[in-house]
């Protein structure tokens, strides 16, 4: 579904950042911010509220303003029209226009990337995350929370963009849901998509991550896979190594 191939010989990174900082005012939300997400990797953003993700991700989608440092998707600058076609967000927050059907939604989310879908397809990947197939067909006013979610994540993934970005994208499912959709997210990954994503689920990342960046008082502290910051600390899961790593900080 993607509209440009991409292969693992590709070795343009997806995003790339450079001495990232971003201030409100007297503010400095982030600072020196260095990382880079491969193409087709699932890389993920750890951080405690208030650490600087949300700002972060701003500006990696041009709704921000960095004052220092630079931003790259797949080798150009924000805010042209090719990286627009390339990539796709779900906000935290997500609120489908309520007049819409679940159905229209998906489909008139796809158009806005050049991508017809059918009705066919949109059913099928609503069975895929347990999204009842009767529920596309009235409006979202109508839909739960989780619902909501799902449909935005399928809304997100039928565009057929290389890159997605997803802000909190399991807040809502219940576990089943979430099972269902992080196997949807690595079917993603697997046609050569590069996902990127925030999350407080650590248990999440550890399971469909490929590597990790951890943020702490507005600077990333670590980038790699969640075995090597696991390792670190000498825990075996990924929230209990980053609970270790809070610790030591403010003892710090």
């Amino acid at each position: 579904m993607n509209k440009q191939t991409l292969t693992k010989d590709d070795k343009t990174p997806a995003l790339s950042i450079r001495g990232v900082g971003v201030s409100y005012g007297d503010f400095q939300a982030i600072r020196n911010v260095d990382m880079g997400v491969e193409t087709g990797e699932c890389f993920g953003l750890i951080g405690l509220n208030g650490a600087g993700k949300t700002t972060l991700i701003k500006a990696i989608l041009g709704l921000r303003n960095h004052e220092d440092g630079e931003i790259k998707i797949f080798d150009r600058p924000l805010g042209s029209k090719a990286v627009k076609q390339r990539l796709a967000f779900l906000p935290e927050r997500f609120e489908p226009p309520w007049f819409l059907s679940g159905l229209e939604f998906l489909k008139f989310s796809a158009r806005l990337y050049g991508v017809d879908i059918s009705k066919e397809t949109c059913f099928e990947y609503a069975e895929r995350v347990a999204l009842d197939t009767e529920a596309l067909k009235r409006r979202v006013q109508t839909y739960s929370k989780g619902m909501r979610q799902k449909l935005g994540l399928l809304a997100t993934i039928l565009t057929g963009c290389d890159l997605l970005i997803l802000d909190e994208p399991m807040s809502g499912l219940d576990p089943v849901a979430r099972a269902l959709v992080k196997n949807l997210l690595l079917e993603t990954k697997a046609k050569g998509c590069t996902i990127f994503l925030s999350s407080h689920i650590l248990a999440d990342m550890d399971e469909i991550c490929d590597r990790v960046a951890v943020m702490n008082e507005c600077s990333v502290r670590f980038v790699g896979t969640p075995k090597e910051f696991k390792v670190r600390s000498g825990d075996q899961s990924l929230e209990r190594a980053f609970l270790h790593f809070v610790e030591q900080k403010r003892v710090a």
